[in-house]
């Protein structure tokens, strides 16, 4: 009962984010938002489900600009119709006084009604977005009452932003590793280059560590090959465990997993997704791994031929750790809140996020996430 009375006297937070790196961003400041009474607004994802018997998370389906790009502009328009009408029910039902959104494009209509309605917007821009602010903080910043960037870069080409970096990094102290290698193509879609690129220098030799390659929702069938393991997802847990134990890993270029493997101690190699091959909707991976690759955290590679070379240098280069410390954003954001709901205040950010570093974007699985569905419920 007294919980409940403390939950009705401070602002209720609907958490808004796209799948993948952008709900992972979410979780990275969870010690600001398991405070106060929430919800999620998100994709309906592998690791969005594993959340769903704790957290209250509420859907709405995946659209982005860039689907036209690659001829899917009918399917997108039908999937945006769709976000607008799911979008307008849920804030109709739920009445946020707080949205904090992380984009992107299917959480568009979730930020214009709850505006409408009279909610306070709090716009996190992308990690990933090192030099100028993302197609979906330009888009939808207008509608912000808070726009924050996460690099100086970046914040100089959004008006009217705050800077908040994260990013701490700092030289690793060696640590006995199995020869093992941990390839993944993150928690929402298929890479079929990375996925093949790893099958065929196993077989070819090239790759003499056992291997682990999580693959997602890809079907390609592979011939066995002698210390290659395919599996489709990783729980929460054994990611961990995987982690710990491997001395090299090779990803696709999201934040997520670049930043979980480098908490890790791991050397890393990151094969960015490309639209020019048909892996994504644009290019902000290349982006994000000219970034990590220039400040000397890992090693870049664009197909199988240069994959060889990259692990080459990984094995032999100096091993950082880098992490993502967002207590300045939650402590501001905190007092912010408190400062828009007077007499409404929260318990305060007393706690270290109960996921690692960046999230989990390795792998989806079950999280350590606190917070219940009671301390959550709609007004």
């Amino acid at each position: 009962m007294t919980e409940n009375r403390e939950n009705a006297q401070r602002p209720l937070i609907c958490l808004s984010a796209a799948g993948g790196g952008h709900f992972r961003q979410l979780l990275d400041i969870e010690p600001l938002w398991s405070q106060y009474p929430h919800f999620i607004v998100t994709e309906n994802t592998v690791l969005t489900r594993a959340l769903s018997d704790r957290e209250d998370i509420e859907n709405v389906p995946h659209f982005a600009l860039g689907q036209m790009r690659i001829g899917k502009g009918l399917a997108m328009v039908r999937a945006a119709c769709s976000s607008c009408l799911t979008s307008f029910g849920i804030i109709w039902r739920r009445r946020p006084d707080i949205v904090i959104t992380t984009g992107s494009g299917s959480q568009f209509f979730i930020l214009l009604w709850a505006r409408l309605f009279g909610a306070k917007i709090v716009l996190l821009d992308s990690f990933a977005r090192f030099y100028a602010p993302s197609k979906f903080a330009r888009l939808a910043g207008p509608l912000a009452h808070l726009r924050i960037a996460q690099s100086t870069e970046s914040s100089r080409n959004w008006p009217g932003s705050k800077t908040f970096d994260p990013l701490e990094i700092e030289p690793s102290t060696p640590q006995n590793k199995e020869r093992l290698l941990f390839a993944t193509v993150g928690a929402t879609l298929p890479y079929p280059r990375l996925e093949n690129a790893i099958v065929e220098l196993k077989r070819a030799g090239n790759i003499p560590e056992n291997v682990v390659l999580q693959v997602g929702c890809n079907t390609n069938h592979h011939e066995p090959v002698e210390g290659l393991q395919i599996v489709a997802d990783v729980p929460f847990g054994e990611l961990q465990d995987l982690l710990d134990r491997a001395d090299l890993v090779v990803c696709h270029a999201g934040t997520g997993s670049i930043l979980t493997a480098l908490a890790k101690n791991c050397a890393v190699v990151a094969m960015p997704r490309s639209i020019k091959m048909g892996d994504h909707y644009d290019n902000h991976q290349e982006e994000i791994a000219t970034v990590f690759e220039g400040r000397g955290l890992i090693q870049t590679a664009e197909d199988a031929a240069s994959l060889v070379d990259a692990l080459t240098r990984a094995r032999k280069a100096p091993r950082h750790q880098a992490r993502m410390n967002h207590q300045r954003l939650m402590a501001f954001l905190d007092a912010q809140f408190n400062a828009w709901f007077p007499g409404r205040k929260s318990r305060g950010v007393s706690r270290e996020p109960s996921l690692p570093a960046g999230g989990t974007d390795l792998a989806p699985g079950k999280v350590g996430v606190n917070a219940n569905k009671a301390s959550s419920s709609s007004r």
